[in-house]
């Protein structure tokens, strides 16, 4: 508990919950509708904001915030529109999102010294006016959630059907995904850009085993992303390791370990099904 009376650790423990009540309810989505390759090109396109930020003298996260909402509505509008696959024209939007932040970065006067963190995650080091950031996108994604979650729910697990009901799929689509890129803008200062597709997978999926309905799928997914930041935060600080890949490396650590028990179980339940009268 000595490590509590550091202020940046619980900064770091404030980041972590902020992030994994954001996580988890939009990476269930995510998980659910099996969009993680847009994900990641929304994650990845941060880059260009960020670069930008620094170009025009600005806090990184107001122009992270701004590419990715541009990025997840451009990926949205196009593919609807376009004849291309849209797998093509994600992977073309995380190059050039890259590129552009690698350009910005290279003319912007001075040198960058914390830009390592935003690529990789630094959670120990979050300024307090990113935390102030971070409760307002929680909120935003808070109450948009709670105000869409029916019609979120009907898109996620079966898009024909509500379009039939009169729902506007494409419209509540654009919304998840902008919903998506405030999600990455909250995960980068916890884990970077690179490793924000795992936490805003992970805990989702590994709530996916133990139970199939959304809202618990949430609320455990939550939790699990709380016990992954503060145990990772806690293995890095007792072992000298990043803070951000201590903690995915943690959470797939433990998405393997519980895959592993539940397809353990998932056979055994097979094998006495099947299995004949004389055995």
């Amino acid at each position: 508990m000595d490590i509590l009376s550091y202020e940046f650790i619980r900064n770091a423990l404030i980041v972590g919950s902020l992030a994994s009540i954001s996580c988890g309810i939009i990476g269930t989505y995510v998980v659910i509708k099996r969009i993680v390759f847009i994900s990641g090109g929304i994650s990845h396109t941060a880059y260009g904001g960020i670069g930008l930020g620094y170009f025009l003298g600005i806090n990184p996260m107001i122009g992270a915030l701004g590419f990715t909402i541009l990025a997840a509505l451009g990926m949205g509008i196009v593919s609807h529109k376009s004849a291309q696959r849209s797998d093509t024209l994600i992977g073309v939007m995380w190059a050039v999102g890259m590129a552009l932040g690698i350009i910005f970065v290279s003319l912007s006067p001075g040198y960058t010294t914390d830009l390592m963190s935003y690529l990789f995650g630094n959670i120990l080091l979050v300024p307090t006016s990113d935390i102030w950031l971070l409760l307002i996108l929680n909120i935003i994604i808070l109450i948009t959630v709670f105000a869409f979650y029916e019609e979120f729910k009907a898109v996620a697990f079966d898009e024909e059907f509500a379009e039939a009901s009169g729902l506007n799929v494409k419209l509540l689509n654009l919304i998840l995904l902008v919903m998506i890129a405030l999600t990455v803008v909250v995960l980068i200062r916890a884990v970077g850009i690179i490793l924000v597709i795992a936490l805003l997978t992970i805990p989702a999926a590994t709530a996916g085993r133990f139970t199939s309905k959304l809202l618990n799928m949430m609320i455990v997914a939550i939790i699990l992303g709380m016990l992954f930041t503060s145990g990772g935060l806690y293995m890095s600080y007792i072992f000298d390791l990043p803070s951000g890949a201590t903690i995915i490396l943690l959470a797939g650590l433990v998405f393997f370990a519980v895959s592993y028990g539940f397809h353990r179980q998932e056979k055994k339940a097979v094998r006495e099904e099947i299995k004949l009268p004389f055995d």
